[in-house]
C-alpha cells in the first residue's frame, strides 16, 4: 500500500511565542565545524594585520584582511581543485570591483550610476553557477566598499592587497596538497556509498524518504567533485576514472533499494543487514584507495526473492568494480552520465543563457534598482560610511542563498548581535599589536558559525569588519550605532524593493517547477516501459529528475522560513514533493522486477499511468491551491507489476485534493 506522509503535529503555542516560520529561521543548523578551515581563518585574517603593523602600515594589513576575509567566506569546499575555483576566481572579480569603486569614489551620481550597473551585471552573474555567484557578490561587495571608502596610496594598491590576502587564504588551503591528493573525492564517494548503505537499512521504515533525500544530496555532491575535473583529466589520471566507474556502480544499487523498500513492506521480512555491511565495507575500501573487499567477499546470504536478488547481483557488480584492475572498462561499457562539454563550451552556454533567460534579468534588474536606491538615499542624505547601506543589500538580496524576507530578519538580528561584541572590543582593546591577537579569536568565528545559519555567520561577520573598518578611519565606538541604522535601512530597501515589489506567484516560484517535474515523471514512466529498452539514457533521466526534485526540495525549505501565506502553502504542498519521488521509487522498482523476470506490463497500462501524471502536471500549473483531481484507473490487471506505482499515483492525486 502506499505510504501515507506523516501529519504534522498540531503545535500549542502561547499568546507571546514566536511565529513557526521565525523560529525555522532562527534554528542552528546541525552541521560539523569545519576545523581546517577555522584554523586558516585564523592565520589568514590576522598574519596580514601583524605585517602591516610591523612595517608601519596598519592600513595596508586591514585592506589585506578584508581580502583574506572574503577568501575565508569562499573556503567551504573539500576537494582541492574546487578550492582554486572557489576562491581564486571571486578574488578576480572582486579586484575588478575595488578598482572600479575607488575609481569613482567621491564623484556623487557618477559613483551612483556606476555601482547600479555593477550591481546589475553582478545579479545577473548570480543565476549561472555557485563560484559565478560569489563571484558576482564579490565584484559588487568590493565596487561597493571603494566607492564607499577612501583607499589609501595609489589607485591600484588597494586590488593588490585585497587579492593577496585571499590568496593567502588558498595558499593555506593548498599546503596539504601534496599529502592529501585525492582524499577529498575518495572521502565523498565513500560518503555516497554510506548513505546508500543507510537507505538499505532504512527500507521499510518511516525514515527512508529521509535517507532516499540524503542519498541523492550525496551523489549531487560526489558526481559534481568527480566529474569537474573529468573534461581535463578524463583518460590520464587512474584514480579519477576508477572514481568514476564507483559512482558509476551505485546506480544498479541505488535502483534495487525502491524494490527492496516494496518488498519489505509487503512481507514484514527485514532486509538482512549483510547486505547494507557490505556496502559499508566498499565504503571503506573506496575511502583508502584501496582495490580489494576487506574480509572474504561480499559476504551476502542467499537472496530470498527478486528485491534481494536484484541487490545481490548490485552489490556484486559494485565490488567487481573495486577489484577490477582496469575500471576504465566498466566507464566505457556503464558511463551513465556521460563527460562534460569542455568549459570553452560551458561558459559559452552560460553566457547564452544568462543574457536570454528572464529570471536571470529579473534579479539583475532587483538587485540594481535595491542598490541604486541604497546609493541615491546616502548620497542625498548625509550618512556617515554610508557603503554599509549597499552592503547589506548585498548580502541580504540573494536569493540563491535563502528567503529573502528571512535574510533581512536575521540580518538586523545578527548584525544587532555582532554589535554588541564589537562595541566591546572598540571599547577595551586599544589599536596596535593587540588587534592581532583579537583578530586570531574573533576571524575562527566566521567559519565555525557559517554553517550554523546566516543569522550567525551575519553575527560573526560584522565585529571582524568593524574592527577592520576602525584600523582604516579611527572612528571607534562611533561606528556601532550607525552601523545598526544601516542595517536596519538596509534591509527595510531589500524588503520593500526587492521582496514587496517584486511578488513572484507560487505557481512561477514553486508550482510551476513541480508541475515541470510530474510531467518528466510522465515521460520517465513511458521511457521505463518503452520499447527501447535503454538503461543508461533511463539512469541519467532518473538523476535528472531526482536532482531537480532536490531542488524544488530546497526551494520549499527557504518558503518554509516566509510568514502566511507563502509558509504555510509550503507546508501544505509539502507531501506532494515526497509523493512524486515515490513515484519514481515506484517505477524504479517496477523496472527492477521486469529485469529479474516479472511480466512486463502492456502498453495501455503504461500508458494510464503517465496520462494520470500528465493531468495531475496540468492541474498544478492551473492552480495555486490544491484541488480534487480523482485518479480514474480503468487498466488493472490483478498482479500487474504496475500496481505498487498505481496506488503512488493514487496518492499523489489524493495529497492533491486537500485543503
Amino acid at each position: 500500500m502506499p505510504r501515507e506522509p506523516r501529519p504534522a503535529r498540531p503545535v500549542s503555542r502561547r499568546p507571546l511565542a514566536p511565529p513557526d516560520w521565525l523560529v525555522r529561521s532562527l534554528k542552528p543548523q546541525s552541521a560539523p565545524i569545519p576545523w581546517a578551515a577555522v584554523a586558516r581563518a585564523s592565520v589568514a585574517m590576522a598574519l596580514p594585520l601583524a605585517v602591516g603593523i610591523l612595517a608601519g602600515q596598519p592600513a595596508y594589513g586591514a585592506l589585506a584582511s578584508m581580502g583574506a576575509l572574503s577568501g575565508v567566506i569562499g573556503d567551504t569546499a573539500d576537494a582541492y581543485r574546487m578550492r582554486i575555483l572557489n576562491i581564486a576566481v571571486p578574488q578576480l572579480f572582486g579586484a575588478l570591483g575595488v578598482t572600479l569603486g575607488s575609481l569613482v569614489f567621491g564623484h556623487g551620481w557618477v559613483a551612483v550610476g556606476a555601482v547600479t550597473f555593477v550591481a546589475l551585471v553582478s545579479g545577473m552573474m548570480s543565476t549561472i553557477g555557485a563560484v559565478a555567484s560569489v563571484s558576482g557578490l564579490l565584484l559588487l561587495l568590493n565596487c561597493v566598499v571603494g566607492a564607499g571608502l577612501p583607499m589609501p596610496g595609489q589607485w591600484w594598491l588597494a586590488p593588490v592587497l585585497m587579492t593577496g590576502g585571499g590568496l593567502l587564504v588558498l595558499l593555506l588551503a593548498l599546503l596539504a596538497w601534496p599529502l592529501r591528493s585525492g582524499v577529498p573525492e575518495r572521502a565523498a564517494v565513500a560518503g555516497t556509498y554510506r548513505s546508500v548503505a543507510a537507505l538499505l537499512e532504512a527500507a521499510g521504515t518511516d525514515t527512508y524518504d529521509e535517507a532516499r533525500a540524503a542519498v541523492t544530496t550525496s551523489l549531487n555532491q560526489s558526481y559534481d567533485l568527480v566529474l569537474a575535473r573529468r573534461a581535463r583529466d578524463h583518460g590520464r589520471s587512474p584514480e579519477l576514472v576508477r572514481l568514476i566507474a564507483q559512482l558509476n556502480a551505485l546506480t544498479p544499487i541505488v535502483e534495487a533499494a525502491p524494490a527492496a523498500d516494496q518488498a519489505v513492506r509487503h512481507s514484514g521480512c527485514v532486509l538482512p543487514s549483510a547486505v547494507p555491511d557490505a556496502v559499508r565495507r566498499i565504503a571503506d575500501a573506496v575511502q583508502h584507495g584501496g582495490t580489494a573487499l576487506p574480509g572474504t567477499g561480499p559476504g551476502v546470504p542467499e537472496p530470498r526473492g527478486t528485491a534481494e536478488r536484484a541487490l545481490d547481483q548490485a552489490v556484486r557488480h559494485a565490488v567487481e568494480t573495486l577489484e577490477n584492475p582496469d575500471p576504465l572498462s566498466f566507464v566505457d561499457v556503464d558511463d551513465r552520465l556521460g563527460r562534460p562539454a569542455a568549459l570553452r563550451v560551458r561558459a559559452r552556454r552560460a553566457g547564452r543563457n544568462v543574457i536570454l533567460s528572464g529570471a536571470s534579468w529579473r534579479y539583475g534588474l532587483r538587485l540594481a534598482l535595491c542598490i541604486g536606491i541604497a546609493q541615491a538615499l546616502v548620497s542625498l542624505i548625509d550618512v556617515p560610511r554610508s557603503y554599509w547601506v549597499a552592503l547589506t543589500v548585498t548580502f541580504v538580496l540573494k536569493p540563491d542563498f535563502g528567503s529573502v524576507f528571512s535574510r533581512a530578519v536575521l540580518r538586523a538580528l545578527g548584525t544587532a548581535a555582532g554589535l554588541v561584541l564589537a562595541a566591546a572590543v572598540l571599547a577595551e582593546v586599544p589599536h596596535g599589536w593587540w588587534d592581532v591577537p583579537v583578530m586570531m579569536l574573533l576571524a575562527p568565528l566566521i567559519p565555525a558559525l557559517t554553517t550554523r545559519g546566516y543569522g550567525y555567520q551575519t553575527a560573526a561577520i560584522t565585529p571582524v569588519i568593524l574592527l577592520l573598518s576602525d584600523i582604516l578611519n579611527h572612528q571607534g565606538l562611533g561606528l556601532v550605532l550607525p552601523r545598526l541604522l544601516d542595517s536596519l535601512i538596509g534591509c527595510g530597501i531589500a524588503l520593500v524593493a526587492g521582496y514587496l515589489l517584486w511578488p513572484e506567484s507560487w505557481g512561477t516560484r514553486i508550482g510551476d517547477r513541480l508541475a515541470d517535474a510530474v510531467a518528466d515523471t510522465a515521460e520517465y514512466v513511458d521511457r521505463a516501459f518503452g520499447a527501447l529498452d535503454e538503461p543508461a539514457a533511463r539512469a541519467r533521466m532518473r538523476r535528472r529528475l531526482y536532482r531537480d526534485l532536490s531542488v524544488i526540495r530546497s526551494e520549499f525549505q527557504r518558503a518554509l522560513t516566509e510568514p502566511p501565506p507563502t509558509g504555510t502553502r509550503a507546508a501544505a504542498w509539502w507531501p506532494l514533493v515526497v509523493a512524486v519521488e515515490r513515484i519514481l521509487d515506484a517505477t524504479t522498482a517496477a523496472r527492477v522486477r521486469i529485469r529479474h523476470g516479472a511480466d512486463a506490463p502492456k502498453p495501455d497500462e503504461v500508458a494510464e499511468v503517465a496520462r494520470e501524471l500528465r493531468e495531475l502536471a496540468e492541474g498544478l500549473r492551473a492552480s495555486d491551491t490544491l484541488e480534487e483531481v480523482r485518479s480514474e484507473f480503468t487498466v488493472s490487471p490483478e498482479g500487474s507489476v504496475l500496481e505498487p506505482l498505481r496506488q503512488e499515483v493514487a496518492a499523489a492525486r489524493a495529497i492533491a485534493t486537500r485543503p
